[in-house]
């Protein structure tokens, strides 16, 4: 493994495609300085959807911006989940409340619903341009990449038609998260329903559907006709159904890469990808574990076809979460993407077979299992079941 990059080390990259100007933002700080001229330069209005708000540095300094934009008349709407949000305190915003703004929390602490959570991250500044991808608000995703502690992460921009989607897709969430008494039966309805119209570039919403939602729909597709897969991702635990799609690209002659966490801020995660490291590299795929910090992108390449946004390939974000993906079909930008990820597996840990037969000793063995139970059955399973009663929509 070669020395941690500096943050110099991962510049953006852009693309033009069908009408739409994307940029992809793997800087940390970077990051941060877009957001906050996003928000201070926003004239009309900014919606914002967030996982994860912490009133640290970073959410102080963003909560602050939002507090100034509202004071000169933006209009300010914020939906942030109350799971992952847990320990930030309401009163935090009321600075923003006060000036204006809107900030309701999405989930509710004491039923079965608050085990389905709103995991997209969202800005959308005067309806014309998008800011999206894996980070939460918080210093840690806003950090240097020479900073071992902090998140290697990705967010985007994103100018052209889609940004009117995104617009429609808030609208409907803030809707109905005003309601006296917001019913998850509607929520199911906005995913089962939605539909984008965009061809090249389209949004893929994932949520607590019945069916298959959108954004797994859409994977499914993709993953059944490729021919190469790489990837980028911080959960990585999907069920059987998925190995095999992933086994066939390999069989029909297909290249399959995985960049994946070597830590992350729940070993079980971590050790439930590798529970399965096994049968991916009997079929031939390419494992390598990110060692300079914890990896929290969330990147798909499936031949010309990029999917990036808040959605893990895991049983959660398959699902059960809310989130939000833009799949973009331009054989330049999948090319600049999968060369992304090949410089993340320069700076990583290659899984050989043998360095995991070496790791995987019957304790070890055991450790993982458990991880793998808990992270792919148990809690999707009790997630499920509690809220539709049902078990794997495939």
């Amino acid at each position: 493994m070669t020395a941690p990059p500096s943050a110099a080390d991962w510049p953006s990259f852009s693309a033009t495609v069908a009408g739409h100007s994307i940029s992809v933002i793997p800087s940390g700080p970077a990051r941060f300085e877009t957001l906050l001229g996003l928000i201070d330069g926003a004239t009309q209005s900014l919606s914002l959807l967030f996982y994860i708000y912490q009133d640290d540095e970073s959410g102080t300094a963003v909560r602050d911006a939002l507090i100034r934009a509202a004071r000169r008349g933006v209009l300010v709407s914020m939906l942030l989940d109350s799971f992952g949000s847990a320990s930030t305190p309401d009163n935090f915003f009321a600075g923003l409340r006060s000036a204006g703004g809107s900030v309701r929390w999405f989930g509710t602490r004491w039923t079965p619903r608050y085990l389905i959570r709103n995991h997209q991250k969202l800005v959308i500044a005067d309806g014309s341009i998008v800011m999206s991808g894996g980070f939460n608000i918080g210093d840690d995703y806003f950090a240097p990449a020479a900073d071992r502690g902090g998140w290697h992460d990705l967010a985007f921009t994103l100018t052209g038609p889609g940004v009117a989607s995104a617009a429609r897709w808030f609208d409907s969430l803030a809707n109905w998260s005003a309601l006296p008494r917001p019913r998850f039966r509607d929520l199911r309805r906005l995913v089962d329903r939605w539909q984008d119209s965009g061809d090249a570039v389209a949004w893929q919403v994932g949520g607590p559907s019945v069916r298959l939602s959108p954004w797994a729909k859409c994977l499914k597709g993709d993953m059944n006709a490729a021919r190469s897969l790489s990837l980028s991702m911080a959960y990585f635990a999907p069920n059987a159904g998925w190995l095999r799609r992933i086994g066939r690209i390999t069989k029909r002659g297909g290249d399959v890469r995985m960049v994946l966490p070597a830590r992350s801020d729940n070993g079980a995660t971590v050790g439930a990808s590798r529970l399965l490291y096994g049968f991916l590299l009997k079929r031939g795929v390419t494992i390598a574990e990110y060692e300079p910090q914890r990896l929290h992108a969330k990147l798909l390449v499936i031949d010309d076809i990029v999917l990036i946004g808040s959605a893990n390939l895991d049983m959660r974000s398959l699902y059960v979460n809310m989130e939000l993906m833009l799949r973009v079909r331009d054989a330049g930008f999948a090319a600049q993407c999968r060369a992304f990820i090949a410089e993340q597996e320069a700076q990583s840990t290659v899984i050989t077979p043998q360095l995991h037969q070496q790791r995987a000793g019957p304790l070890t063995r055991l450790r993982w299992f458990a991880s793998w139970l808990m992270v792919t059955v148990i809690d999707y399973s009790v997630s499920r079941r509690l809220n539709f009663g049902l078990s794997d929509p495939e």
